[in-house]
């Protein structure tokens, strides 16, 4: 996600740690729970005992092999996790944002990314909450630069980050609309402040999305790759921006692993934005992935600051979760790639 956390083994402590451990890409079949010493935290790092872990889509792309930034920053073999609630040893409730190693009894990170808990939110609620409205926080407010009385398109709505950005977007004054993939998910994306809901499985997507704005929308945010990108950039108006978070319709729902040739065409199929259109049309494609972003310590510390601002004045509901112990870890992401869940999936160790 944001930073990174490194799981450094400096001695046995309180006794093995356990862990999630992928030693090479694929399926399901690679998520194994391994022992390893207990990390101990070095000057400038807190020791958290993990208490419940915020499970993301991104844990199921790294899996797969597919993560850019895994590669990058850690390689083979690897620990997903990008979120953790627990408490120090000092007794503190916290949250912390990891790059990576989230998926462990216990974690050592730097102390500049360890943030207190929100009063009154469950432990499963708040491992859910770091990534999502982070990932929200940087959409909807540095890249599309959201403002009151605007009309934003928040695909994916029910979603972890799609929860987050309508919420976030109500905070702004803007109006939002918000997309969903079944019937069963239209109350929870109006509980989270749509104020207009499309299902597109019963109604035509883009039909409907032209009748909530017929001028076009100043702000898109799209995480669903090739499947509406080039039909969302055609629905931003005049001076208005799509913002690009993830590419989930390039990989398959539930199957574990990718179609090799299949996701070669598939990326042949990724729209190529044209800057001379662009600047003709006076339209922006923004894109972004928060984990390349580790050293940015003033931005993290603004967007944390303000997300745990607003969630003490009760301005943002927790997330709605679902837990999976985590020996159960494969169980999580078969059900995370379905793309039927709604809100965050926890483990909880």
């Amino acid at each position: 996600m944001f930073v990174c956390v490194f799981v450094f083994v400096f001695g046995v402590g309180s006794g093995p740690m356990r862990h999630v451990v992928i030693h090479k890409p694929g399926g399901y079949e690679r998520l194994r729970i391994e022992e390893a010493a207990d990390p101990r935290a070095g000057p400038g790092e807190v020791a958290v005992e993990v208490e419940a872990i915020g499970v993301n889509y991104a844990d199921c792309v790294v899996r797969m092999g597919l993560y850019t930034s895994a590669k990058h920053y850690v390689g083979w073999p690897i620990t997903p996790g990008f979120e953790v609630a627990g408490r120090t040893a000092d007794g503190d409730d916290v949250i912390a944002v990891t790059l990576f190693g989230g998926y462990a009894s216990r974690v050592v990170v730097p102390a500049d990314q360890v943030f207190p808990r929100p009063g009154g939110w469950t432990v499963e609620e708040a491992a859910g909450f770091p990534t999502v409205f982070l990932t929200a926080w940087y959409a909807l407010i540095p890249c599309a630069a959201v403002e009151k009385g605007q009309t934003v398109l928040v695909h994916s709505a029910a979603g972890g980050v799609g929860g987050a950005l309508l919420q976030l977007a109500k905070i702004a004054g803007a109006r939002s609309v918000g997309v969903v993939g079944g019937a069963h998910k239209v109350e929870a994306a109006r509980a989270l402040g749509a104020d207009a809901v499309i299902d597109k499985s019963s109604e035509d997507l883009w039909a409907a999305a032209e009748r909530h704005a017929p001028e076009g929308y100043h702000a898109v945010f799209d995480a669903n790759g090739i499947a509406t990108l080039k039909a969302s950039y055609a629905h931003v108006r005049p001076a208005g921006r799509l913002v690009v978070y993830g590419h989930h319709s390039m990989l398959p729902k539930g199957k574990g692993r990718p179609n090799w040739p299949v996701l070669a065409w598939k990326a042949l199929r990724v729209p190529r934005f044209n800057p001379l259109e662009m600047g003709d049309s006076n339209r922006s494609v923004m894109a972004f992935n928060l984990s390349y972003l580790f050293d940015e310590k003033p931005l993290l510390a603004r967007a944390m600051g303000e997300l745990l601002g607003w969630a003490a004045e009760g301005r943002l509901r927790p997330p709605t979760t679902t837990s999976y112990p985590l020996a159960n870890v494969a169980e999580a992401h078969r059900a995370l790639e379905t793309g039927e869940t709604v809100g965050k999936l926890v483990l909880v160790p």
